[in-house]
């Protein structure tokens, strides 16, 4: 053993020819046979029929974590002031049980060398980070990474993400944005790099998806963890007899399939690897048009949303859209964004946004349900029934000096035309908390 006082790094390559932790060992022959599939038309579908292709349709759903596989372009302008701009995606799954949420998980983390798999419900906060340990020899304190660390420059997986501890899950806020982990334990104060990719599955908490809520509110996971995704699928069960016969028919294949299988249909892992590693160390550059088609795809979003009085998207979806054409680019193993790649990263935003981001009671896309977990329509209504308790407790407050909870409820639900569930009350008392207007003490209100 080497006792090391200090080390210095003298080049800012890696070690062995190494990029983002996967080998550039390929022969030039393998490295022609990709470049030829990349010239390929559709060898967008052909990936994405590679990846996890005993699982039935959910096409959209295998280019997205497609996408995720390459990632965005790694950007460091640091030395010019700016900050260090995300390249990775993050992707959340949710939707019925048994619909191979958890086998796609598998399948990734099989397929990527720096893949890490975990379960909410085992996965405590020391093990996704660092823990502190004693060295058997020296008897000093080390530190020993975790799930997130570990799977640095790669893809964490992490599956029944709705199981997870609050305070397991405050962890990820830090790490989805900023990639790093700042770590303060026992004298070691550390800052370490976790620039990983999130791939989660969640289940709703009534077991089946309820269409009449939102996704938070099936879900229960915090708004400010939900809006870091990238992009958010709903994988359902259609409880239709035509798919459930054609999805009938593909697991039955599965059993009594021929294995030589024509290679030309179908591609094998250990290409589709080998394509994801060549095409992860490429940088493409936006291109002039392809950023005027970005600009004009955010304006026209938050046009869309200010029609109706709703926020319909954020700087954080232009991000998203950027990364997205991005991996598209590097899919292509194209050195440039072009338009064609801006196209598919709106087509497969908009088909996410169309499924988690939807309001259930006007059944248009308010991105403000998942970034502060209540849509326009819902803001409206308990804005309303705030303003009608405040007028009922005004009445009030020139008899009595406290009234009690159940009754004032009671008062409301009458005078309401609308139905008002207990939550709707609860919010509204904050409210007028807040306000200073009353005071809540139990089952006690007091009128200030």
């Amino acid at each position: 053993y080497i006792d090391a006082v200090q080390f210095m790094r003298t080049g800012a390559d890696r070690l062995h020819d190494r990029e983002d932790g996967l080998e550039k060992s390929m022969t030039a022959e393998r490295v022609e046979q990709l470049k030829e599939l990349s010239q390929m038309p559709d060898v967008y579908e052909r990936l994405a029929h590679a990846l996890a292709p005993s699982i039935y349709e959910n096409e959209d759903v295998k280019k997205g974590v497609l996408l995720q596989m390459f990632g965005g372009a790694k950007k460091d302008l640091t030395n010019t002031g700016h900050s260090q701009f995300r390249a990775e995606v993050n992707i959340l799954l949710c939707g019925d049980p048994g619909t191979s949420k958890s086998q796609l998980l598998q399948y990734v983390y099989h397929l990527l060398p720096r893949g890490q798999y975990t379960s909410g419900k085992g996965s405590s906060a020391v093990g996704l980070t660092a823990y502190i340990t004693k060295d058997p020899e020296t008897r000093q304190l080390v530190l020993q990474t975790g799930a997130l660390v570990l799977s640095d420059n790669g893809v964490c997986c992490i599956d029944e993400f709705d199981k997870m501890n609050d305070s397991t899950r405050a962890i990820l806020h830090e790490v989805m944005e900023q990639q790093t982990l700042s770590i303060a334990k026992a004298g070691i104060i550390c800052s370490l790099s976790a620039r990983t990719s999130i791939l989660a599955a969640a289940n709703p908490r009534e077991s089946r998806w309820n269409p009449k809520l939102t996704t938070v509110d099936n879900i229960q996971l915090p708004h400010t963890l939900l809006s870091r995704f990238d992009l958010i699928f709903l994988i359902l069960d259609p409880q239709d007899e035509l798919f459930d016969r054609r999805l009938a028919k593909h697991l039955v294949s599965l059993y009594h399939q021929n294995p030589q299988r024509d290679d030309e249909d179908h591609m094998d892992r250990d290409t589709l690897r080998d394509y994801i590693a060549y095409a992860r160390v490429l940088k493409p550059r936006l291109g002039e048009e392809a950023g005027q088609m970005l600009i004009h795809a955010y304006v026209e979003m938050r046009k869309i949303g200010s029609q109706r009085g709703s926020v319909s998207a954020y700087p954080r979806q232009l991000e998203s859209l950027i990364r997205l054409a991005e991996a598209h680019a590097k899919m292509r193993l194209s050195d440039t964004v072009e338009p064609v790649d801006v196209d598919e990263a709106k087509r497969l935003h908009r088909e996410a946004l169309k499924q988690s981001a939807v309001d259930p009671r006007t059944g248009t896309i308010d991105i403000g349900i998942l970034t502060t977990g209540l849509s326009a329509t819902e803001r409206t209504r308990r804005s309303a029934i705030t303003k009608v308790l405040r007028k009922l407790l005004d009445a009030k407050g020139a008899k009595v000096a406290s009234v009690k909870y159940q009754q004032i409820f009671n008062e409301l639900k009458e005078q309401s035309d609308a139905p008002v569930f207990p939550a709707q009350f609860d919010a509204a008392l904050r409210d007028l908390q807040d306000d200073d207007f009353l005071i809540r003490t139990g089952e006690t209100i007091r009128l200030c």
